[in-house]
């Protein structure tokens, strides 16, 4: 059972029987923030990073990043970060990270994945994560990634056509979503998911009807 005690299963599958509450256990698990936004005044914010973010770069390229919020249609104020990595680039990644990280703990991984494949890289914590208000749903998951994309193209003035969707894990969720009802440049589809019962036992050769 990979683990997992009966009174760990109980509480998965029981406590209550909700598909919904159910999936929100196995997929999402939200990291103490490794960051903050820090109010400039001036209507901008600067970021702050903890130890526990392990940004591996210096100052010239935390200057390269760019943070702000923007209110999903859930009603949730979502934090946005966008990393400026090539001043000239053709695509923008909308990345939608894993389920068990914040924008804080990613920065380093953006800063040095859009240098050399020089794109420029937009990121957003899911509801409940870093700075996020609201709790981790799939619901949310949907508005969340909505409110990203309309920050981007709003924001930056970013067309349809310059824009690649990245899905990591439980990105790849909200990932397939928006591509399903916008046009983009690209999908990317990194360690998706087979099946919610896979993520708790890993060893399953069958998906049963709860």
């Amino acid at each position: 059972m990979n683990g997992l005690s009966f009174s760990e299963i109980c509480c998965l599958f029981c406590c209550p029987p909700c598909p919904g509450r159910i999936a929100a256990k196995l997929a999402f698990l939200p990291p103490e923030p490794t960051y903050s936004f820090q109010d400039l005044g001036d209507g901008s914010f600067g970021l702050h990073l903890t130890e526990k973010a392990e940004w591996q770069y210096g100052q010239k390229e935390l200057d390269c990043i760019e943070v702000f919020t923007t209110k999903s249609s859930k009603g949730n104020q979502i934090g946005c970060m966008y990393v400026r990595c090539a001043p000239n680039a053709r695509f923008t990644l909308l990345f939608s990270h894993g389920n068990a990280v914040d924008l804080g703990q990613m920065a380093s991984f953006y800063v040095g994945l859009g240098t050399r494949i020089n794109c420029n890289i937009f990121s957003y914590d899911y509801s409940g994560y870093g700075v996020s208000q609201g709790k981790p749903s799939e619901k949310n998951l949907y508005a969340d990634i909505d409110a990203a994309w309309q920050a981007l193209r709003t924001r930056y003035g970013i067309s349809p056509e310059n824009i690649i969707v990245y899905g990591q894990s439980i990105g790849t969720v909200p990932t397939i979503d928006l591509a399903s009802r916008f046009e983009c440049a690209g999908i990317i589809l990194h360690s998706p998911l087979t099946s919610g019962m896979r993520v708790a036992f890993p060893d399953t050769k069958r998906t049963w009807c709860f």
